[in-house]
């Protein structure tokens, strides 16, 4: 990771894909699992940027556009029944690029089936590599 410039913490780099909206069947309820429902992804990629921003190659990157259609792949061939698992999945995807050293993933459903006036519902989930990982307890023994 790069130094930070004031000397304290390292500096934090993002690759960001804002609104990516797709058609996925999830959800629990019967009807739910009839058809595709629009679904809404918010991703940041925590990773070191320092390479690409003086060698302007996109190899020192990671591509955004590849990265899209990688989470786009994984989702869209997929049925999910909760939007945590969904969640997970786009994490995976994003961490199979070892140069990722964290993600946010945030998916949000548009048409949530509620009998009151909400505007969507979501979750947000923060993954690490896997030798950075923090767990916390489930309360389950």
């Amino acid at each position: 990771m790069t130094p930070s410039l004031s000397g304290g913490d390292p500096v934090v780099d993002f690759v960001v894909l804002k609104n990516l909206r797709l058609m996925v069947v999830c959800g629990a309820l019967p009807e739910e699992k009839e058809r595709a429902q629009p679904f809404e992804f918010n991703i940041e990629v925590e990773t070191d940027l320092a390479a690409a921003g003086v060698t302007d190659d996109l190899d020192d990157t990671i591509n955004y556009g590849v990265l899209t259609d990688s989470v786009v792949a994984a989702i869209t061939t997929q049925e999910f029944t909760l939007l945590e698992r969904m969640a997970q999945v786009v994490a995976d995807v994003v961490l199979a690029d070892l140069r990722a050293i964290a993600v946010s993933v945030e998916v949000v459903k548009l048409r949530p089936p509620v009998a009151h006036p909400l505007e969507a519902s979501a979750v947000r989930i923060h993954r690490r590599q896997a030798g950075n990982v923090t767990r916390r307890p489930t309360g389950k023994q």
